[in-house]
């Protein structure tokens, strides 16, 4: 790695550690079960703090006690996630977008680990802004990637995701379905291999973690485990040999 491509990889780092920090709240609010309003107040009834009635920061309730997602551990992840992005794609013009749709992406899946929910607020406005953002970008030099792919993987991915959604309700939430119309644009962007990569290492990661769960005996198969997480990792690793690979 040049001497460039260190500064931009700690750059995204800074940025990831920086967004990252403001999603401990926004995870806690939207995490509500369908039909019910987002969270106002803290788990015990207590009021938010008055610096943290808005949706972006740390959770806090007005007396100080701290609830929901570790500030320290989303930051972190989140800034691992946007490093991994920096370095993988380089000084190309889609890393902006990348960077971009990473916050949103933790946030997902933050809130599917936390009520098994992906809510309509959340995946159809980041699978709009992903198709939006890199058919600016396809307009810019350097980039390394098609909006026309970008714009199919979302299509091909999302009718795949609602068949399976038809054959089988139980095995995947609707939320599902809607999601992969952005992660089939980021994935498509870069073509048809980081689809079948991504969406394979999401499948894959889904059913080792469901089978880890029936070995230790806290599950059942019959048990429904969050599923957004998986396919945003399995996205995440298309994505990264796709800018690589490029």
């Amino acid at each position: 790695m040049g001497t460039g491509e260190a500064v931009l990889t700690a750059v995204a780092v800074v940025w990831g550690l920086a967004v990252g920090v403001l999603l401990p709240r926004p995870a806690y609010r939207f995490a509500v079960e369908p039909g019910e309003p987002w969270r106002g107040e803290c788990p015990h009834g207590w009021p938010l703090a008055a610096g943290a009635r808005g949706w972006l920061g740390p959770a806090r309730c007005a007396h100080g006690d701290r609830f929901g997602p570790g500030t320290p551990a989303v930051a972190g992840v989140t800034a691992v996630v946007c490093g991994l992005l920096g370095a993988a794609t380089g000084p190309r013009p889609e890393l902006a977008v990348w960077l971009l749709l990473a916050p949103p992406g933790v946030l997902l899946a933050l809130v599917d680990l936390a009520v098994k929910r992906l809510p309509d607020v959340l995946t159809l406005p980041l699978a709009a802004a992903a198709l939006a953002l890199l058919g600016a970008v396809a307009l810019l030099p350097g980039h390394a990637g098609s909006w026309p792919g970008a714009l199919l993987g979302a299509l091909v991915l999302g009718a795949g995701y609602l068949l399976l959604f038809l054959v089988n309700p139980e095995g995947m939430g609707f939320g599902d379905v809607k999601l992969a119309l952005a992660l089939g644009a980021v994935l498509g962007w870069y073509g048809w291999g980081a689809v079948i990569v991504g969406t394979f290492a999401g499948f894959l990661l889904a059913a080792l973690y469901g089978a880890g769960l029936v070995l230790l005996r806290r599950a059942t198969r019959r048990t429904a485990i969050p599923f957004g997480p998986f396919l945003i990792v399995g996205a995440l690793v298309g994505v990264l040999l796709g800018g690589r690979a490029a």
